[in-house]
């Protein structure tokens, strides 16, 4: 997992260990992991915020009071984890917990283009909630894509949950208003809404994302991206972002992501917390997102 930015950290960091800690050195070793950065998925802008971070944070530290090797990893470690906590940390759990003692359900609706993983990370969360011994019921709120509800139908009797469905072409947001009514009469905990994968520049499909919102007024709105996607998942974050204002994101296959930019770039250009990762197929391969987990592992960190 994100082997090739691993390198890449790790090379900045045995090159400016043998070297003074001058401007002009720092400057030519940061020019080089700018580029580096960019090769692994990470956003011009913020390969480019990552160097100037930690240039400030070098440039006039004297070499002889500090092992240079440890100064450069605990500023680089610094710099990532500013990145990662400039979004506001959201507890699921708490949040649930404060509407149950409501008596509402708390509603999460699931964006994303098609491709990402966003039905089936819905179906990892619902197990992992159940784990926790909240109720859920599961929203069929994708009706354009073939074959989308009896997916998550699968999902959902293999979990042993509910599933609120209509017909194929009906409208999402009355699909999605169904479910909550239904979570209410019956005092469930949690409603979890799919919703049709759309490319992020289709402004129709935007508009119908944004009915959704104003009908069921969703508790959390999560961003499912693609490790794997590279800048694309950047780019696509970005134009969510805009259209919808979600809270969180869940960033899918991971375990399969060499490059591992994906991460930074999106807390970086949305200022949105990562909630959890996808590391496999399996229901329990959701991981909760620790920004120290992942730069200590990046940075080869024990």
């Amino acid at each position: 997992m994100f082997e090739k930015l691993k390198s890449v950290f790790s090379s900045v960091i045995l090159n400016l260990s043998k070297k003074e800690i001058t401007e002009k050195e720092v400057d030519k070793v940061l020019n080089e992991l700018m580029l580096s950065l960019i090769e692994c998925d990470v956003a011009y802008e913020v390969a480019e915020e990552i160097g100037k971070r930690l240039k400030n944070s070098l440039i006039g530290k004297k070499a002889s009071t500090y092992k240079i090797k440890e100064l450069v990893q605990e500023n680089l470690r610094k710099t990532l984890l500013e990145i990662f906590y400039e979004a506001p940390k959201i507890d699921i759990i708490k949040r649930i917990n404060e509407k149950k003692e409501k008596g509402l359900p708390f509603v999460i609706l699931f964006l994303g283009i098609n491709g990402t993983g966003k039905t089936t990370t819905l179906a990892k969360l619902a197990y992992l909630l159940k784990k926790k011994g909240f109720t859920v019921v599961l929203v069929c709120g994708d009706t354009h894509r073939a074959g989308s509800i009896e997916q998550l139908k699968q999902h959902a009797m293999k979990l042993g949950l509910k599933t609120i469905e209509q017909r194929y072409g009906a409208d999402p947001a009355a699909v999605s208003r169904d479910g909550v009514t239904y979570a209410k009469i019956h005092k469930l905990d949690v409603v979890l809404i799919d919703s049709a994968g759309r490319i992020q520049t289709d402004k129709n499909l935007m508009e119908e994302i944004l009915k959704i919102v104003r009908v069921v007024s969703p508790d959390l709105k999560i961003f499912v991206g693609d490790a794997l996607a590279g800048n694309d998942a950047v780019s696509q974050s970005r134009e969510f972002l805009k259209y919808t204002n979600f809270d969180g994101v869940i960033l899918t296959k991971v375990d399969a992501d060499v490059k591992g930019g994906s991460a930074i770039s999106i807390a970086y250009v949305t200022k949105r917390p990562i909630l959890f990762i996808g590391t496999g197929q399996n229901y329990d391969d959701l991981e909760e997102f620790v920004p120290e987990k992942l730069v200590d592992n990046i940075l080869l960190r024990e």
